[in-house]
């Protein structure tokens, strides 16, 4: 965007254009909101009832020193902002379970409520590629892009991962491709740790009846959740590790770094190269390639 000085207006389009990069493309409101308005008429408001009975009450030191005396009201213990969404997760964990293909968990999902990312979506994004691959690979959550067009890895890093199967003589019609969270976080946020728990018994469930041969971890929040370990990504990639199903399959697991972040840092892409060669020895060696 072409930068602005003095009492130059910026064009629309720009300042548009400026909006979607930051991650700002859903309006909230019809209007814009003033706050600095909102700020003003607060400090310019009466003082609130309270307030002023306080203050008529400084003449009155009898009544000041009962209430001082008086014990303090008992306190209701707070809700937990935990229990709505463990109910959910355990919904979630329900209905997963219930489903007996992909096609059924599918419908399961788009006729769930339980996560609050699908408000502010598009689009639910499933899946993308060949159910019946023996390469499976999990990002963590949708962009804008895979958000408008309901499939995974369609941008930028979709490109991307497109050129790096191709590498290894794979492509979308070879390998089967997912996401942790199946609804795009507003601004591409990070997904909160209860998100991920509502989600995690769908990405589970689709793994399990996928039942790829090889699972490969895009990004550090999706190998963290399927392998289970605390590490980060420069210290998960590269080695072996392992997820087991609820039927108890164990799938031998890539963890590697995200497209996305291979954008933001290309010379890190021979260390996603050499974990690729990873995978596809191990798919030789499978009897896959």
């Amino acid at each position: 965007m072409a930068s602005i000085s003095g009492n130059e207006r910026p064009d629309l389009r720009d300042l548009l254009a400026f909006y979607a990069a930051a991650g700002v493309d859903d309006a909230l409101a019809e209007e814009p909101i003033d706050r600095f308005a909102e700020s003003a008429q607060r400090q310019a408001a009466p003082a609130p009832e309270a307030a002023r009975s306080t203050q008529a009450d400084l003449g009155r030191p009898d009544r000041n020193m009962a209430e001082r005396a008086a014990p303090p009201p008992p306190q209701r213990p707070a809700a937990s902002a935990a229990v709505p969404d463990e109910a959910q997760a355990a919904a979630a964990r329900e209905l997963a379970g219930k489903a007996a293909t992909l096609d059924e968990l599918r419908q399961i999902m788009e006729g769930f409520e339980g996560c609050n990312l699908k408000a502010t979506a598009k689009s639910m994004v499933f899946a993308d590629g060949n159910p019946e691959a023996d390469l499976m690979l999990v990002g963590e959550a949708p962009g804008r892009d895979e958000d408008l067009e309901g499939l995974p890895f369609v941008g930028r890093s979709g490109q991307l991962l497109d050129r790096i199967l191709a590498a290894i003589g794979l492509d979308r019609k070879s390998a089967y491709i997912a996401n942790v969270i199946p609804w795009r976080p507003p601004g591409n946020r990070t997904p909160t740790p209860h998100e991920t728990e509502i989600c995690r018994p769908f990405i589970e469930r689709q793994i399990a009846l996928a039942n790829p041969k090889v699972l490969v971890t895009l990004g550090g929040p999706s190998a963290k959740l399927l392998v289970g370990s605390p590490d980060g990504i420069l210290r998960l990639r590269g080695n072996w590790k392992t997820h087991t199903t609820a039927q108890g399959t164990v799938i031998p697991v890539m963890p590697t770094l995200h497209p996305a972040y291979l954008l933001r840092n290309p010379a890190h892409k021979k260390l996603a190269w050499r974990d690729f060669l990873e995978v596809k020895a191990k798919l030789r060696e499978l009897g896959s390639l």
